[in-house]
């Protein structure tokens, strides 16, 4: 019995849990590290084996994003998500889904629910991200206003399908933060991409739990040298953009390595030098600090 067959047995079904109520397990999967690198290898037929071995070839494709390869494998989920974070998932339109309906069905009873401690604030320098929680006192009455409303949404749905309100119609109510359930299915380079952005320490912090679920417990031990790939290459790695090679050039060329703050402002592109703000500039900054290349304004 093969390593992914055993992986493919101990993981079908097996739930996950994410969140307060939420879950991923695999239903089904299709392929093997071993059918990346047989569909790869089509062209030149099985005697080319000999000259690269499957991880060095996998690495290869990856490296070089060859990526079509990684479609002749897929897996199949079942999770339980919120919608909120659900609304996010399914903008990955690469894949087959099918959900719970609450025309057909009662609605799920359960809702996402936070912790004192786990109320984020607004993010002061980024619309889309939050920075910081709020005290437990403030965190404690925030979850006692979200139990209420709870039980107050779900008691008003509850009475309009008791009453023989259309479902479709008694369902508007809810919460986003209400509980679905979906079948979602997708193939092994679609999925790497869901990944690369959804575990992405930028991404919203929930649905980064349900991903690093998906790619840590199940998906590295089903393709496992695939996974070592995208890790490498994707989700690890750092693009530099023909600005960002140009700017290190005109540092190194200076002898400004490592470089100040100010040695990176003077000599970064002249697109930016006029600019009083320029998220461009800031992210080129922040990859240099990470590479070592720019010491961080502090350390100046």
């Amino acid at each position: 019995m093969s390593s992914n067959h055993e992986a493919a047995e101990r993981l079908r079904w097996k739930k996950f849990p994410v969140l307060n109520d939420g879950f991923v397990c695999l239903v089904d999967v299709m392929g093997s590290d071993d059918a990346i690198v047989q569909a790869a290898r089509v062209s030149y037929g099985a005697g080319t084996k000999s000259v690269s071995d499957d991880r060095t070839l996998l690495r290869y494709l990856m490296r070089h994003r060859h990526a079509t390869p990684f479609e002749m494998a897929e897996l199949k989920l079942l999770v339980r998500v919120p919608m909120d974070a659900w609304r996010q998932w399914v903008r990955h339109r690469t894949a087959s889904i099918n959900e719970y309906s609450t025309r057909y069905s009662v609605a799920i009873d359960s809702a996402q629910t936070l912790e004192p401690n786990e109320w984020r604030r607004q993010a002061t320098s980024n619309r889309q991200g939050s920075d910081g929680v709020f005290s437990s006192e403030e965190g404690a009455k925030l979850s006692a206003d979200e139990r209420d409303f709870h039980e107050r949404a779900r008691a008003l749905y509850n009475d309009r399908v008791e009453r023989g309100v259309a479902r479709e119609l008694a369902r508007k109510d809810l919460p986003l933060s209400t509980y679905t359930e979906a079948y979602w299915k997708c193939d092994l380079r679609n999925l790497f991409h869901f990944l690369s952005l959804r575990m992405e320490e930028h991404a919203q912090l929930e649905i980064r739990q349900y991903a690093r679920i998906i790619g840590e417990e199940i998906v590295r031990p089903l393709f496992p040298n695939a996974y070592e790939a995208f890790v490498d290459y994707e989700l690890g790695a750092q693009m530099l953009s023909r600005l960002e090679q140009e700017t290190i050039r005109r540092l190194a060329a200076a002898g400004k390595l490592p470089a100040t703050v100010e040695d990176f402002m003077a000599c970064g592109d002249p697109s930016w030098q006029a600019l009083a703000r320029c998220r461009e500039r800031d992210e080129a900054l922040a990859k240099l600090v990470a590479l070592g290349l720019v010491r961080a304004q502090a350390d100046v």
